[in-house]
């Protein structure tokens, strides 16, 4: 199996038992690393997951950064081609997100074969895209990284 792109709200998914997320995050992770994909964390998605963790303090960010560093290797960085990628999606589709855009443009400049994601938007935009589904309940929410759960469990090996 090829390489397979994340993004933040499944890495998010990981980390909170609550998100609504979570259950098919650790299946799609799971069934992935089984097959021997390599993982691609871009750098923007590093950014985004470390959030909730800056905010309650340094420690919370070191040992979240090295979790996640540790589960999916080194994060890669936005370079020129993914910046010019990136760009040519965000003008090609008006409701993309730029943050979005980097995500689906680092996986265009590594070739992966997988992006595993949680919005059903992207998969008009990339064949590429996986979901994760959703398990909603009444008192489950999605992760977010402004409401992001203390909890920090460590993503399935």
């Amino acid at each position: 199996m090829g390489r397979v792109v994340l993004d933040a709200s499944v890495i998010l998914a990981l980390f909170d038992p609550h998100d609504a997320l979570h259950d098919s995050s650790v299946e799609k992770v799971r069934q992935h690393r089984n097959a021997g994909a390599t993982f691609v964390m871009p750098a923007s998605v590093l950014a985004e997951i470390l959030v909730g963790a800056a905010r309650r303090g340094d420690d919370e960010l070191n040992n979240r950064r090295a979790q996640a560093i540790a589960a999916f290797g080194k994060p890669v960085p936005l370079d020129e081609d993914v910046a010019v990628t990136a760009a040519k999606l965000r003008a090609s589709h008006r409701s993309l997100r730029l943050p979005d855009a980097i995500v689906l443009a680092t996986a265009s400049t590594t070739e992966a074969e997988t992006v595993l994601a949680g919005d059903k938007k992207w998969k008009h935009i990339d064949p590429r895209v996986e979901l994760a589904v959703a398990q909603v309940t009444s008192d489950e929410q999605t992760s977010n990284p402004e409401t992001e759960a203390d909890e920090q469990p460590q993503p399935p090996t």
